[in-house]
């Protein structure tokens, strides 16, 4: 009987481990009842009965990768490159990708191969250099619609690496090379050309800064001796008044205005400037010692015939 009973323990711990499946976070147990799809066993603690129900397959749900190994494809221009591309993809629906394919990796590698050479195929190699993000997209778009009845969702597609022949790698290199220099000798070119400009530019202004300079220069220096010269003639024009008032107050001979007149002119005359300039109070003055001569010379003969006259009475 002891035996009996240990047996059936044993029996019965086996049948509740058997039991009892515990699944990890991030994973899902497919499980089984009598060959038929039952059920999908969450994250947790899941209870299966024993001969009946079995785990079919473990799926993670995790965000995967998967190497696309890399393959020879045929541009639209007859140049064979060589593309490595990366898929990530994450599951979806865990049924769906167990029971609706054989091998869920091995479909989207195809399928991925199938499609880059399809694109590939419609472009120039230059243009496969320059559109991987459209190559990207497209590989992306036509997967992810492949897939969906598979129940995984393909997040991106990154294309590692286009490798051309060797020689064309040359010959792209040469290409490249003669590019560069290129776009250093117009570099260069316009840097003088833009030097050149600035120092033309440069003395330009400083060509109409200096005769500006030089006009400016010439007014002020111009105004300034008109300037002089206005203050020497009214200063001459004083002394000329000066020299009237005198002779006016000191009752003048005809002799003495002659005299003083020829004075004046000559203190006139013995200005810097090449030519004598009268001014107006100067003629004025000269016109009243004139007229003072006049006036001068009427009081003589006044005297002189008023003399005669009482000479003549007397006799």
């Amino acid at each position: 009987m002891g035996v009996f009973f240990i047996v059936l323990l044993v029996i019965i711990m086996i049948i509740a481990f058997s039991s009892i499946k515990i699944v990890k976070q991030s994973e899902v147990y497919i499980i089984e009842r009598l060959g038929k799809f039952y059920k999908v066993a969450d994250a947790g603690l899941s209870i299966i009965i024993p001969f009946f129900d079995h785990v079919r397959s473990v799926v993670s749900l995790k965000q995967q990768t998967m190497d696309v190994p890399p393959q020879g494809v045929i541009t639209k221009d007859n140049v064979t490159i060589t593309i490595d591309t990366v898929v990530f993809y994450q599951i979806t629906d865990p049924a769906k990708a167990v029971y609706e394919i054989q091998n869920l990796k091995k479909g989207i590698e195809y399928l991925a191969i199938t499609t880059i050479r399809d694109i590939i195929g419609k472009m120039d190699l230059d243009e496969t250099f320059s559109s991987r993000d459209g190559i990207n997209t497209q590989l992306r778009v036509v997967l992810d619609e492949a897939t969906d009845r598979w129940g995984c969702k393909v997040d991106r597609v990154e294309i590692k690496d286009i490798t051309p022949p060797a020689d064309i790698r040359d010959a792209m290199e040469k290409e490249m090379n003669a590019e560069r220099n290129k776009r250093a000798l117009i570099l260069e070119s316009e840097a003088q050309r833009q030097s050149a400009i600035t120092i033309a530019e440069g003395k330009k202004q400083a060509a109409i800064l200096e005769a500006e300079a030089d006009k400016e220069s010439r007014i002020r220096r111009a105004a300034g001796e008109a300037q002089a010269i206005k203050e020497v003639a009214e200063a001459k024009a004083k002394e000329i008044q000066m020299v009237y008032d005198a002779m006016k107050n000191a009752d003048p001979n005809d002799k003495l205005v002659q005299l003083k007149s020829l004075e004046a002119l000559e203190e006139v005359a013995k200005g810097d400037a090449n030519k004598v300039f009268i001014p107006f109070e100067a003629t004025s003055a000269l016109a009243g010692l004139g007229a003072l001569k006049e006036v001068v010379s009427d009081k003589k003969v006044d005297r002189k015939t008023s003399k005669a006259e009482k000479d003549d009475k007397d006799e």
